[in-house]
């Protein structure tokens, strides 16, 4: 157990930040290069003014027409996305490890409201399963892969709340809590988690075709 922990706090760490970078940056060169063979000129009329705009409508909780539609959706996931990037970033003991490796640290929150956003984010999760089992349109268009994602993104909360209040086994937890959050952190690139890479430039070029094109909204 001894020997995993340590790879599980070096070696596999490091790895899974290389993938992640590495991959993402793969993704988007790969991408760039698709959308320019496809269409020469696909980049020429790129608008900055309606990117933004159709960015901050999507960003902006019930901007767009489809978020109103689904309000139970909608709140679920910006919930779900704001305590899953703010948790693991802002909780004290990933800021303390960090600052003890790198000499670099940040702002934290306290444990309490981390765990707070960490059943935020495993409510969020059963959530989106059910909607996946039993909405129609979701349940037809999903695979072994999407639920596999999805329990991928709970394992690492799920298993640091385990870990961080000594549940039964937390040692064995807190093992799988690092090598969870490290596949999830190296799976982003190469699974539908890649959403993250590619919002902003979607979002941005889909904005500026009904803008500056269409002279038309995208939400």
């Amino acid at each position: 157990m001894h020997t995993l922990y340590y790879l599980a706090a070096g070696p596999f760490a490091i790895a899974a930040f290389v993938l992640l970078a590495g991959g993402s940056l793969f993704r988007l060169v790969r991408m760039g290069l698709l959308a320019r063979k496809k269409d020469p000129a696909v980049f020429d009329y790129m608008s900055a003014r309606y990117g933004f705009r159709s960015l901050f409508h999507w960003l902006v909780p019930f901007g767009s027409r489809g978020m109103r539609l689904h309000p139970a959706l909608t709140i679920a996931s910006f919930l779900f996305h704001v305590c899953a990037i703010v948790a693991p970033v802002f909780l004290y003991a990933h800021v303390l490890l960090i600052d003890e490796s790198w000499n670099i640290a940040w702002v934290h929150i306290p444990d309490g409201a981390a765990d707070a956003m960490s059943l935020v984010v495993i409510a969020a999760c059963v959530f989106f399963l059910v909607r996946r089992m039993k909405s129609p349109e979701v349940s037809y268009l999903s695979t072994w892969r999407d639920y596999a994602v999805l329990a991928l993104v709970a394992a690492p909360f799920v298993t640091g709340l385990w870990s961080f209040h000594q549940f039964p086994g937390f040692r064995y937890a807190g093992i799988i809590h690092m090598l969870s959050g490290e596949l999830l952190l190296a799976s982003i690139p190469f699974t539908r988690l890649s959403h993250m890479i590619f919002f902003p430039i979607t979002r941005a070029y889909m904005g500026s075709e009904f803008g500056a094109v269409r002279n038309a909204r995208d939400w």
